[in-house]
């Protein structure tokens, strides 16, 4: 029988590991043990539940802002009196920052702390989208829609780095699941709130939308939302004043603290010091370091591939069902629907199906699982566990994406290239959950740093395949298009391998080399 790794002392029996040299961020640290990744939690489930609600909430903008938007194109090209091409360079500035703000802010989060973050982006955010409907100028649409990117697009990385902080490994993939239900059902339901609020009461509406809802989001924050960041609330049983502190928990300190001190008394961490990461200039290049490491590439590249798929689905289908089947723009926007809600179902599933892996990889292994404390993941076989299911989503992907194509070209009834699409939105859905979440487990003291660098990467491969789709579409149509896409994506499942076979011992070797993540 394999021989299984003993356990690791439980960090709140043992000294504060001494700082490792070569770290990939570069950043000398000392943890306490209340903020060691591997501590005990102190959120009880009903604080989970509703953290997961509120940067799902958060989350839900960065896609939302992006769909809502594609409907109203020839609108405001009319309104503002310009062509419809310098209204697509406003998709394309929007794009842009997508890729780089989240490492500049998911950087600054693994320094300062997740909430005051949230309460920055979220109020750059909903005051982007005032200006944004207030605005009668190409120009003033052209920058609003940088600052409005800048104010959402790092949400779905700080919330990653959330999950990490509240929930141990074993849960980790349920409540990655319900966080990312919110930028999924988004990409149903934008184009759809788009087409209906620019043809009636017109395209200035849209941001007002986003502008109020995005407002509410931010006062919740502030009355409900708890730091989470272990260098700065330890376990959750730290006490935090300032900005860290909810509006909320003043009234209730006042009712009753009995929760704090059954909390405090687990691990005697109240008196202690905050253990603070150093301040530094937050570096939108910095993150890509760990691009470096073998298996963070290779995950990275399966995400960058499949969401290079997903882009160029979603930019042409509009367009395309328009020409083959002569519909207006508003039933445009309800062919994202399939999709939608195919992504919405994945987002779900994917949540139970990697808690049920990760479940069966640890009784295989002998492994007894602390859903308290959280698994120590040094000698756990995480990439198997997180791989278990994805042959089955890539190899779904590909083959409805090239299917997806051919059924376009021959001109098949308009059902079956829907139902190809909601297979294919399900799928991907999957892939991202289950390679996002193995990222946050390779890098647990900085996950929303490795999300954002993920974040870039996927942007970059994202960009080339958005310039190069129309001239494909041109060139061979959207049957040999989709079939070369559909390639890519079947072959990740090479990569997945790779990444399932060699990622645990690449993770020994760096431990060896002395590179700690």
């Amino acid at each position: 029988m394999k021989s299984i790794p003993e356990k690791a002392p439980s960090p709140s029996h043992s000294e504060p590991p001494s700082p490792q040299k070569g770290e990939l961020t570069s950043l000398e640290e000392t943890i306490s043990p209340a903020s060691s990744p591997s501590s005990p939690s102190c959120f009880t489930k009903t604080q989970k539940h509703l953290t997961v609600f509120l940067i799902t909430f958060a989350a839900t903008f960065s896609p939302l802002s992006s769909f809502i938007f594609f409907p109203a194109v020839n609108a405001l090209s009319t309104s503002l009196n310009v062509s419809i091409g310098k209204i697509n360079l406003t998709i394309t500035s929007y794009m842009i920052v997508a890729g780089i703000a989240p490492a500049v802010i998911g950087d600054m989060a693994d320094m300062t702390g997740r909430r005051i973050v949230y309460l920055l982006t979220m109020s750059i955010y909903c005051m982007a989208n005032v200006g944004l409907a207030l605005q009668s100028s190409w120009a003033a649409l052209f920058v609003l829609r940088m600052l409005q990117s800048a104010g959402s697009a790092a949400t779905i990385a700080i919330g990653y780095g959330v999950v990490s902080d509240i929930a141990a490994p074993s849960e980790r993939g349920g409540y990655v699941g319900a966080m990312l239900l919110g930028p999924n059902f988004a990409t149903a339901i934008g184009p759809i709130l788009g087409g209906a609020l620019a043809q009636h009461p017109g395209w200035r509406w849209i941001f007002w939308l986003l502008a109020i809802s995005s407002g509410l989001c931010f006062l919740l924050i502030v009355l409900f939302l708890p730091e989470t960041f272990r260098f700065i609330v330890g376990n959750g049983s730290r006490k935090v004043s300032g900005l860290h502190r909810t509006l909320f928990s003043y009234p209730q300190q006042l009712i009753s603290s009995r929760s704090q001190n059954v909390c405090a008394s687990s691990e005697d961490t109240s008196n202690d010091e905050v253990a603070r990461k150093p301040f530094r200039v937050p570096n939108p290049l910095a993150s890509l370091r760990i691009l470096w490491a073998k298996d963070t590439a290779l995950i990275m590249l399966i995400n960058g591939i499949y969401y290079t798929n997903f882009s160029c689905l979603q930019a042409s289908m509009s367009t395309l069902f328009i020409k083959l089947y002569g519909l207006s723009e508003l039933h445009a926007g309800l062919v994202y629907l399939p999709f939608g809600v195919g992504s919405c179902l994945g987002a779900y599933c994917s949540g139970k199906i990697m808690d049920h892996d990760y479940r069966r990889t640890a009784r295989n292994h002998n492994i007894v699982i602390d859903t308290k404390s959280g698994d120590d993941l040094t000698g756990f076989p995480i990439e198997k566990a997180r791989l278990k299911s994805i042959w089955y989503v890539l190899s779904a992907t590909g083959a409805c994406t090239i299917g997806y194509g051919w059924t376009l070209q021959t001109h098949t009834h308009i059902a079956v290239p829907l139902v190809l699409q909601f297979i294919t939105g399900f799928s991907i859905a999957i892939t991202f959950n289950l390679c996002c979440t193995l990222l946050v487990d390779m890098h647990p003291k900085s996950p929303a740093a490795a999300t954002a660098a993920n974040n870039i990467v996927r942007c970059a491969l994202a960009g080339v395949g958005l310039a190069v789709l129309q001239p494909l579409l041109d060139a061979i149509d959207p049957g040999w298009t989709f079939t070369l896409f559909g390639a890519l994506c079947g072959g990740c499942n090479a990569v997945a391998w790779l990444e399932w076979r060699y990622g645990q011992g690449w993770r020994a070797r760096m431990r060896e080399m002395g590179i700690n993540r």
